[in-house]
Formats: structure tokens, sequence, C-alpha cells
């Protein structure tokens, strides 16, 4: 079975991306995350240096010349470097060719839609873990965590993982929970419990 084109999908996971990261205010930024070792800020600058990362991978560069995180944002001044990387990764993966041409990535050396299929994972997760951490502002859509979830099955099918996958262990996600619940969970994310 032919694997979905997933430029589309991506172009909604960083519309949907970009529309919270404005919700965010510079109160926020040092809240903590359910991806336990980033507060918001960190998240921030991990999801728009992963982004200026993927942005290479799709330009042919090698991603991994590329650190997955920014520094020295203002602290009002995630949207606008967001926006910025997430033009460069939307031109960026625009030729068809990208798809079928080999792309290196931290886990190895795979097809362009291989990669910005698990791009689409990590963003629909991250942008799931900063929703939880800002007190759930923002309905999430249910199509793009179904397929960052096939993804995440296809990427990481094991429930158990070692020190070099960055990604804890499968936990089991309550029955009948939504599309967004099964992928964190199956990425070793609990819903934050609010007191």
């Amino acid at each position: 079975m032919q694997q979905p084109d997933p430029r589309p999908v991506y172009a909604r996971a960083t519309e949907q991306a970009a529309a919270l990261i404005r919700t965010v205010t510079p109160d926020r930024l040092g809240d903590p995350t359910p991806c336990s070792e980033f507060d918001v800020r960190r998240l921030l600058s991990h999801v728009v240096g992963g982004t200026l990362r993927n942005a290479v991978v799709g330009e042919g560069g090698d991603g991994m010349a590329v650190h997955p995180f920014v520094e020295g944002v203002a602290d009002d001044g995630w949207p606008e470097a967001y926006d910025e990387a997430r033009t460069r990764v939307l031109k960026a993966w625009e030729p068809d060719e990208r798809m079928t041409a080999k792309v290196r990535v931290p886990w190895g050396e795979v097809p362009g839609a291989g990669a910005l299929s698990v791009y689409v994972m990590e963003l629909v997760t991250h942008t799931w873990d900063l929703n939880e951490a800002l007190g759930r502002p923002r309905e999430l859509d249910p199509e793009l965590a179904e397929f960052a979830l096939a993804t995440a099955h296809r990427a990481l099918p094991d429930a158990e993982r070692g020190e070099e996958v960055p990604f804890g262990d499968a936990r089991r996600a309550p029955d009948g929970a939504d599309a967004h619940t099964r992928l964190a969970a199956w990425l070793g994310r609990a819903p934050f419990s609010r007191a």
C-alpha cells in the first residue's frame, strides 16, 4: 500500500501549531509541559529548531547539521520565528521529487515522504504538548492525530524503547480516548492533571 502524500497533512499541522503558538503570552514561557524536560520556552525552541532542521532536510541538506533548538528569540517573538520557519519548510518540500529522494535525518537515511511523515508525528505531538501546557485553549484536529498515530505505530512499533529513542515507553490510553490522547500515550506521555 502506497503511503499518502504527507505534504498536505504537514501543512495543516503547521497551521494548527502556528495558531496555538500565537496564543502563548510571555508569562507562560516558564510553565511546565507534558514533555518533562521542557518548559514552554524550551518546547517552542524545539518546535522552531525542529522545523528549521526539517526545512534543511527538504532542501536536500544534512538534517544532522542543524541544532534542534533555537536560541535568542524574544519572549514575544515566537509566533514570528515559527512563521518564518514554517514558510521555509513548506517551500522546501514543494517539489514532488523530494518525496522519493533519500534524505538524512537523525534516525537514518530514508525517502523524503517517510521523513516528512515522522515530522508530522513530531509536530502534532509537540502541539499537543503545548496545548496541554496552556490548559487546552484549542480543540486540536483529530485527523492530524490519526495520521501521526499511524506514523508512530510504523516508526516506533515497540511499546518499550531504549535510551536511544527520544520517546518514553508506551502507556495505556484510557478506553474511548481520542486520537491525540492515544498518540500521546503511545509516545509515553500523559495528560496533565491540574489541581
